[in-house]
C-alpha cells in the first residue's frame, strides 16, 4: 500500500499539467475509475492527494462519531448499539460513494488480483522446495540461516507476548486466558507450513486483537456520579474470531467490489483501528500528563507514587526506545530489528534499575493495577505529595 505521504510526493501542485497525450509519450498508464483494472497509478494528477486526504479523515471521523454515537441520548439503546457496532462498515460505504461520485479525480485503488493464484505465476508454482527452488541450496547456508531465523522467531515470539499482555490485562477479568498457549503453538505449527507454499509468516495482529477484544467488553451500567464505568466482563469464545477469518478467505469472491475502495479509505481505517486502541494503555497516559498540569493529574498509582519530573523521564525513556525502534525498522538496518527490540530487557532490568528505586519502577512497569507496596515497611507518608 502506498502511505499518505507518497501520495502528496506523486501527486503535487503543478503550476501547469500534462495533457493525456504527453502522460502517454512518458509512459504514465491511463485508468479508469470504473474498469476495475490497475496496470498502473497515475501521477501529478491534480486534486488526488487533496481528495485522498478527505476520504483518510473523513472514514475516521465518520466512524470515531458512530463509535461515540452508541453512548449518546440519540434514538433507542439497541438502535444506537447497532449504528456503534457497524460504525466501520457504514463509513467504509460513505467513503467510497463519495469517491465514487467524483470520477472526474483519480484515486488508487485498492489492488486485488483476479482469480486465485500465487502472487507471480511466471516465476514459481505453489510449493517452494526447502532445499533450493531454481538451483541446489548449498549445505554451508542453510547453517548460517539458524541466525537470520533466530531474530524472526524473536521477534514473532515478543510480539504474540506483548499482544497476549495488552489483550490479558488484569482489569479484563478474562478466565480463558490459556487459550493463547494453544494459540502460540498453532503460529509455531503453521510458522514451518507457511514457507513451503511462499507465504508469509503468521504473526499477532496487535491493533486488530485489542479492537476485537474492545468489541467483546461489557461495561459496567450502574456507576455513582463522576465514576468511570469499569470493565464488568468480556465475552470470551472463538465464534467470532472464526467468523472473520472465513469473511477475509470469502474476500477471493469479492474481488470487483473490493476493487473499488481507495486506499485512502483503508488508510482511515487504520487510523481509527490504532486512536481507539491507545485507551488504557499507560504510556498513553503518561503522554498526555505531561502536557496536563500537575492539579489535573488522577489518582493513578504511577501519579501518587512518582514524582512528576520522574514519571516524565521515565515516559521520555520509553519513547526514545520506540523511535528507535521505529528508525531502525524503517531503514536497511531492518533485519536488526528482533535483536534492537531484545536489548530493552537489559535496558529495564540492569540500567533503569540504577536510575528509580523499585517502588517506581512497580507503580510506572508493573503488571498488576495496584501492586503491593508495603512489602519494604516503608513509611507511605513519606510518598505523599503535599503542599508546603
Amino acid at each position: 500500500m502506498t502511505p499518505p505521504p507518497q501520495v502528496f510526493s506523486e501527486h503535487p501542485l503543478l503550476k501547469a499539467y500534462p495533457t493525456p497525450s504527453s502522460q502517454n509519450a512518458v509512459g504514465y498508464v491511463n485508468l479508469s475509475q470504473g474498469d476495475g483494472v490497475q496496470d498502473g497509478p497515475l501521477l501529478n494528477q491534480p486534486n488526488t492527494a487533496l481528495l485522498s486526504l478527505v476520504l483518510m479523515l473523513g472514514t475516521f471521523f465518520i466512524a470515531f462519531f458512530l463509535r461515540k454515537f452508541r453512548n449518546s441520548r440519540f434514538l433507542g439503546g439497541k438502535a444506537r448499539r447497532v449504528i456503534g457496532d457497524f460504525g466501520i462498515p457504514i463509513s467504509i460505504l460513505f467513503s467510497v460513494i463519495v469517491d465514487y461520485s467524483i470520477p472526474d479525480t483519480y484515486t488508487q485503488k485498492l489492488n486485488v488480483p483476479s482469480g486465485f493464484s500465487v502472487t507471480s505465476p511466471d516465476q514459481r508454482g505453489w510449493l517452494i522446495s526447502p532445499f533450493g527452488d531454481k538451483k541446489p541450496f548449498p549445505a554451508w547456508m542453510m547453517g548460517a540461516s539458524i541466525i537470520p531465523a533466530l531474530l524472526v522467531f524473536i521477534l514473532i515470539f515478543m510480539e504474540t507476548q506483548i499482544t497476549s499482555l495488552i489483550v490479558c490485562k488484569k482489569e479484563r477479568r478474562l478466565i480463558k486466558g490459556s487459550g493463547f498457549h494453544l494459540d502460540l503453538l498453532l503460529i509455531v505449527f503453521l510458522g514451518a507450513m507457511c514457507p513451503l507454499f511462499g507465504l508469509p509468516w503468521l504473526t499477532a495482529a496487535t491493533v486488530r486483537s485489542v479492537t476485537h477484544v474492545n468489541a467483546l467488553t461489557v461495561m459496567s451500567k450502574a456507576t455513582a456520579p463522576g465514576e468511570k464505568p469499569m470493565i464488568q466482563e468480556v465475552k470470551e469464545q472463538r465464534v467470532t474470531g472464526m467468523l472473520v477469518s472465513l469473511l477475509v478467505g470469502m474476500s477471493i469472491v469479492m474481488t470487483d467490489v473490493l476493487r473499488t475502495i481507495p486506499l485512502a479509505v483503508l488508510f482511515g481505517i487504520f487510523l481509527y483501528m490504532g486512536v481507539t486502541s491507545l485507551t488504557g494503555i499507560q504510556l498513553y497516559e503518561r503522554i498526555m500528563l505531561m502536557v496536563t498540569p500537575a492539579k489535573h493529574h488522577p489518582d493513578h498509582i504511577y501519579v501518587t507514587k512518582v514524582k512528576t519530573w520522574r514519571m516524565n523521564m521515565f515516559t521520555i525513556i520509553q519513547l526514545a526506545c520506540i523511535v528507535l525502534l521505529w528508525v531502525v525498522k524503517s531503514t536497511v538496518a531492518s533485519l536488526a530489528f528482533p535483536f534492537i527490540l531484545i536489548m530493552t530487557v537489559p535496558l529495564r532490568r540492569l540500567v533503569l534499575t540504577r536510575i528509580f528505586e523499585e517502588r517506581e519502577l512497580k507503580a510506572l512497569d508493573s503488571e498488576e493495577d495496584s501492586p503491593n507496596f508495603d512489602e519494604d515497611g516503608r513509611d507511605e507518608y513519606n510518598e505523599l505529595h503535599m503542599n508546603v
